[in-house]
């Protein structure tokens, strides 16, 4: 199949197929219209004839017919002419009066119906064709067959081409519409690679930034538009790269001063201030360790072939974290089968994910208040607190990186929960985030299980 580089070449290319369809479509279409056109005239006029032939018919006094034509009648009708012929026929098929020297039907085999009749036949070398017109006289029905050589149709183009304008009307509206649909589908078949490249366009987001619009089939008047575009996602990946190894490795420098700050703030004799720069530190390593992790998650896949026991997951993360909630007055409650529950995933990413929205939960339940973990057989994990829930206004935001309610609480740097998103998408899990009816949220987590 010809290929063409210019959108402009291509839909000349369609149009000229179009019209050469089109123009062998219409004379077709015109040719069945003119062929309908004149067997309607001339099946009127050999109606009409025959309407006139009746009228000349005489019943004497004595009950038998005469036939009384007029002189420009026999002339037209005469064989000497051959253009026309008749022939009246009575109910048993006896010719009484006839055009030809010998008493003869024009149609031999006229079924004589009680309907007009229009009908064809040879005679000789000629194929006539007219019509059998029912007449009724004195109780007795005759049947006039007239009929003209198809030879001398042609003296009817005049009344034809008056006839055939008043009938061609109707086929141009259903032309033109033929001409839209194949316009429509020259355009959609010429615009193809730029609807291609704007499905492709559409997977495009922050975490797929790799993805580049195709340009083998993208006409040349676009492509610069299109090179210009990927150019701008390289440079746009680049940056991405740039901030992602910055945090990186910015979280890597601060781990060996944070581990010699931690050791100089041991051998403080004011045990105050000493655990006052302890909780410093912990809030600026965990601040570190998100960093890192997210570093990680940007470039972290999953072995489509790796499983992890939800159960015993959620087990470890409510062991490490009960410190952390009884230290705050806070308790923590595992709700979960006794039987594992394997899903799909990275046993270590799942823990992070879980060990977040445990530890968000706790950062955000009152005193006195219990942390829940949730464990079922489908795959889901939920965690829940007692805290002042979400507002419908926090939820475009809550996921988002760096982003944090209350600006003015140390110890948090709004990243946990895109930490949460992050392990959520690589895994191709879905997240839902509700509030309870009792107070408090609940975060839950669905995994695909696994065989």
């Amino acid at each position: 199949m010809i290929r063409f580089k210019s959108i402009i070449s291509r839909i000349i290319c369609l149009h000229v197929l179009a019209v050469v369809i089109t123009s062998i479509c219409m004379p077709l279409a015109l040719y069945w219209l003119l062929s309908t056109a004149t067997k309607s005239l001339h099946d009127r006029s050999m109606r009409d004839q025959a309407g006139l032939i009746a009228r000349h018919l005489v019943l004497r006094a004595d009950g038998s017919l005469a036939l009384d034509l007029p002189p420009g009648f026999q002339e037209l009708y005469s064989e000497a002419y051959g253009r026309y012929a008749y022939a009246i026929l009575d109910d048993s098929g006896h010719v009484l009066f006839s055009s030809f020297k010998q008493p003869l039907a024009v149609f031999p085999a006229d079924a004589r119906s009680n309907d007009v009749a229009f009908l064809q036949t040879r005679r000789g070398d000629k194929e006539i064709s007219g019509a059998s017109v029912p007449k009724d006289i004195d109780a007795r029905t005759l049947w006039v067959q007239v009929a003209e050589d198809l030879a001398h149709r042609d003296v009817l183009i005049d009344d034809v081409v008056t006839d055939f304008f008043k009938r061609v009307g109707w086929i141009t509206l259903p032309i033109l519409l033929l001409l839209l649909a194949i316009d429509i589908l020259i355009f959609r078949r010429a615009l193809r690679p730029l609807l291609q490249a704007s499905e492709q366009a559409q997977n495009i987001t922050p975490t797929r930034i790799d993805i580049r619009l195709p340009v083998d089939e993208i006409p040349t008047e676009i492509r610069p538009l299109v090179l210009a575009v990927n150019q701008a996602l390289d440079r746009l990946e680049q940056g991405f790269r740039a901030q992602r190894e910055f945090s990186a490795d910015a979280a890597h420098e601060l781990l060996t001063p944070l581990a010699i700050l931690r050791t100089r703030i041991d051998t403080l004799t004011d045990q105050q201030i000493a655990k006052s720069l302890r909780q410093d530190i912990e809030n600026m390593s965990r601040v570190v360790s998100q960093l890192l992790d997210i570093a990680e998650l940007d470039t972290f896949a999953v072995d489509p072939s790796e499983k992890a026991d939800l159960h015993s997951i959620c087990t470890e993360v409510a062991e490490f974290v009960a410190p952390l909630a009884l230290a705050q007055d806070k308790n923590i409650a595992l709700s979960a089968e006794g039987s594992p529950i394997w899903v799909k995933g990275n046993s270590e990413m799942l823990s992070r994910a879980v060990r977040n929205l445990a530890e968000n939960a706790i950062n955000h339940t009152p005193r006195g208040t219990t942390v829940e973990f949730a464990v079922t057989q489908d795959g889901t994990v939920s965690v829940l607190d007692q805290g002042p829930g979400i507002r419908e206004s926090e939820l475009p935001h809550l996921f988002r990186r760096f982003w944090r309610r209350d600006r003015r609480r140390a110890g948090s740097a709004g990243l946990g929960l895109a930490i949460v998103r992050r392990i959520a998408e690589v895994h191709g899990a879905s997240i839902r985030v509700e509030n309870r009816p009792a107070g408090g949220a609940q975060f839950s987590l669905r995994f695909a299980q696994g065989d």
